[in-house]
């Protein structure tokens, strides 16, 4: 009998998605959130920015009514928010939304205005790191839409790796997918999409901080551009 999410210690957690991340490399994403489901139950979730919701879809074959976490920073292009409520209409998943501890309006009055210019990681740790943090809370497990081949800090992501910052298992299971796969996955399954990977974006953040991609530069070229800055934290 497989021991309870409960009584497994940090220690055989990490060893266990350690373990899981060499046996299903090359497991198909469908096998990946089966094996993540079936380990973790109620205390695995998906997390998206809504850019797009194949992961989202995927895991829904798996467990109908899946949670799936969003971050609301307030400063999301319509679009983004617009996809979160066609997710939420249309798909069978159980669409969480987190929020900061501050409006922007507030965090405004006490750092001053336009602080992802000023200081970009300050401004992701308030609004992205620290509410995700708290929003995994109850959960042990989490899976991301993370590929390999977004961008040069992405190139090692495991299938599922042990998340030291948060002490909990990140499952990727379309880490070893193409944007060719994604884009398939997409028009095979009529998944929703975020309209503006349309429009020249191959990468959506906040407003502020993302542009379109110019022919030629990887996916993530687009966010923090001109900035050494290339993940916002949530995953480095």
């Amino acid at each position: 009998m497989t021991t309870t999410q409960d009584e497994r210690s940090t220690e055989e957690l990490k060893a266990l998605a350690e373990r899981a991340g060499r046996e299903l490399e090359d497991a198909s994403a469908l096998e990946i959130l089966q094996w993540a489901v079936d380990t973790f139950g109620d205390a695995f979730c998906v997390t998206s920015s809504m850019e797009d919701a194949v992961v989202a879809h995927l895991a829904s074959r798996v467990r109908k009514g899946v949670d799936v976490v969003f971050l609301d920073t307030g400063y999301h292009f319509p679009e983004t928010i617009g996809t979160r409520d066609a997710v939420q209409a249309v798909m069978d998943v159980n669409v969480i939304t987190l929020t900061p501890r501050q409006t922007v309006a507030e965090q405004d009055a006490e750092y001053g205005p336009r602080l992802h210019d000023r200081d970009p990681d300050l401004c992701c740790k308030l609004r992205k790191v620290k509410p995700l943090e708290e929003g995994l809370r109850n959960y042990r497990a989490w899976a991301t839409g993370l590929r390999r081949d977004e961008s040069p800090t992405r190139a090692n992501t495991p299938v599922v790796g042990w998340d030291e910052k948060r002490r909990k298992v990140k499952v990727s299971p379309i880490a070893r997918w193409t944007q060719d796969d994604v884009d398939a996955y997409i028009a095979e399954h009529g998944v929703l999409a975020n309209t503006l990977l349309m429009d020249g974006y191959a990468s959506i953040g906040c407003a502020p901080c993302t542009r379109r991609v110019l022919e030629g530069e990887d996916a993530r070229a687009g966010r923090w551009a001109g900035r050494a800055k290339t993940e916002c934290g949530l995953h480095g």
